[in-house]
């Protein structure tokens, strides 16, 4: 009988000690439910998700309240983020999927003639997805919905910060998912190496790019498969023209949502010169009326930090952003140790401090000005991750044409962190952010293994390039290279035909000697 819970972490923090064998059980299940999921149509998939939406949409409270007792997060935005946006990205999957996972017809060249081609989509096998603790229902549902209607079976690892317990295996016993096709299980990084060892047919993981490295490691001894979302240190690139009531609101959600404990937070705020002055004063007026609170009702717009090593990472970053000359423009009641911390905006911000290039992952928001577009390109490139960018202006053929020049991976103009908002947009980063992309159509591709094939007709005729090879066939496949190349027009046409009849003729009779 099997423990209701997958737990592979004792209470005292050390590995169950038969973890071998459950990790190997796990697997077994899984093998067991790849077959079953992967005899399941496309159209038998998509009702699974018609249940899991609605079981979703029945226990919206209960989902949040469970989020919120775990996250600390603001209850507009988990029920924006965590509750909307899994309910909302089933509809593109369910839309998408009898598209996104059909064989596809290709082209055949000239030269394969008489051939057909095409590409077809099978499961992988069994994915592990190992999660982060910041969005842990969104990531969950998103990420094993995805897997799921790829014919995947799936193991899921969520944090150990936050679990959610039980949730996600009741929400899926209740939509009609057998236990085995997604399993999920418990325990903290070790947990999860264990799980790797197991050699899953990928990995997906969400988190740290010193973890991310790590599993790369890892897998690598197997050649697992693998597809990375990490950190950012995304920049927001304000021009001369924008609307300053609306960039400056943007870039205080963006930066302070889920008290920025989200990869696409904004975290370098550039600004043009011209407007620099009367947007830092509008900026500081709307963070200083930003309510921070523990409480659990709708009009908390910050909630505490997640977990006590994120706020002793803020409080290393603004110590020593402050010590090296940094100036605190809003934030200066923080005790440096309390959980809820406000709105920080740092000005004067240089290179030589922490802030500058690694993630803060937490409410600070340091500001530059800019001068030309040049500088905006030099600033927002000079970092070693590349997730995200927003850009604003009126002009928006400027963002876009701006846009292409940075090395990232999403971006949102006159709006900040939308990209990942829509089911229809691959995520994923460049550079430290990491690579693959999920969402979107990609998502069908990232999670299914493709196919190529070619066919040809049952018949007495040989290929010319087979054996037997003489230099009649040499001379002849030159002339149909030339006629291939070369040659324009119809007479392209009328010469390849006429030598491939010679050539296919000449095969077969020499194949039969």
């Amino acid at each position: 009988m099997r423990k209701p819970y997958l737990d592979f972490l004792g209470t005292n923090g050390m590995l169950v000690d038969n973890i071998e064998a459950q990790v190997s059980e796990v697997y077994e299940n899984a093998k067991i439910a790849e077959k079953e999921i992967k005899a399941l149509s496309i159209s038998e998939r998509i009702k699974y998700l018609d249940n899991l939406q609605q079981v979703l949409i029945d226990n919206m409270n209960k989902v949040l309240d469970a989020i919120q007792a775990e996250t600390f997060k603001a209850r507009v935005d988990i029920l924006t983020s965590e509750v909307y946006g899994p309910i909302d990205f089933l509809n593109f999957l369910k839309d998408n999927a009898v598209k996104g996972l059909a064989d596809k017809k290709v082209k055949t060249p000239l030269a394969l003639m008489g051939k057909k081609s095409l590409i077809i989509k099978e499961p992988m096998g069994t994915v592990l997805l190992i999660c982060p603790w910041n969005y842990p229902f969104f990531n969950a549902i998103v990420q094993s919905a995805t897997t799921f209607i790829c014919g995947n079976a799936t193991i899921f690892k969520p944090s150990e910060v936050t679990p959610l317990k039980g949730l996600l295996e009741e929400i899926y016993e209740k939509a009609g998912f057998k236990k085995d096709w997604i399993q999920v299980v418990y325990g903290d990084g070790q947990v999860g190496s264990k799980l790797i060892d197991g050699k899953p047919d990928k990995v997906c993981f969400t988190g740290s790019v010193e973890t991310g490295k790590k599993i790369m490691a890892q897998a690598a001894k197997d050649l697992i498969p693998l597809g990375l979302e990490l950190g950012g240190k995304d920049p927001m690139v304000v021009f001369e023209d924008a609307n300053i009531h609306q960039a400056t609101s943007g870039a205080l959600w963006g930066g302070l949502i889920a008290s920025g404990q989200s990869c696409t937070s904004v975290e370098r705020l550039m600004v043009h010169e011209s407007i620099y002055a009367d947007f830092k004063k509008l900026l500081i007026k709307k963070a200083n009326k930003i309510r921070v609170s523990k409480d659990t009702g709708p009009e908390v717009e910050m909630g505490p930090m997640i977990t006590r090593f994120q706020v002793n990472i803020i409080k290393t970053q603004v110590e020593d952003a402050l010590a090296k000359g940094a100036k605190m423009l809003v934030g200066e009641k923080w005790d440096r140790e309390s959980s809820e911390i406000p709105p920080i905006i740092l000005e004067g911000v240089t290179k030589e401090m922490l802030v500058w290039d690694e993630e803060s992952f937490g409410p600070i928001i340091p500001i530059y000005a800019f001068k030309t577009e040049e500088q905006a390109l030099e600033m927002a490139n000079d970092s070693q991750f590349g997730l995200s960018i927003s850009v604003w202006s009126k002009n928006t053929k400027r963002c876009l044409d701006f846009a292409r020049k940075v090395k990232t991976g999403n971006v949102s103009i006159n709006n900040v962190m939308l990209s990942e908002g829509n089911g229809y947009l691959p995520f994923g980063g460049t550079k430290l952010s990491g690579f693959g992309r999920y969402k979107g159509m990609a998502g069908f591709d990232a999670f299914s293994n493709s196919k190529s094939v070619i066919m040809n007709s049952a018949s007495e005729n040989v290929e010319a390039h087979w054996f037997p090879f003489t230099t009649e066939k040499y001379n002849l496949f030159k002339k149909l290279m030339d006629a291939l190349f070369k040659k324009k027009g119809i007479m392209k046409f009328v010469s390849m035909a006429l030598i491939a009849m010679k050539l296919e003729g000449y095969s077969n009779k020499e194949s039969k000697k």
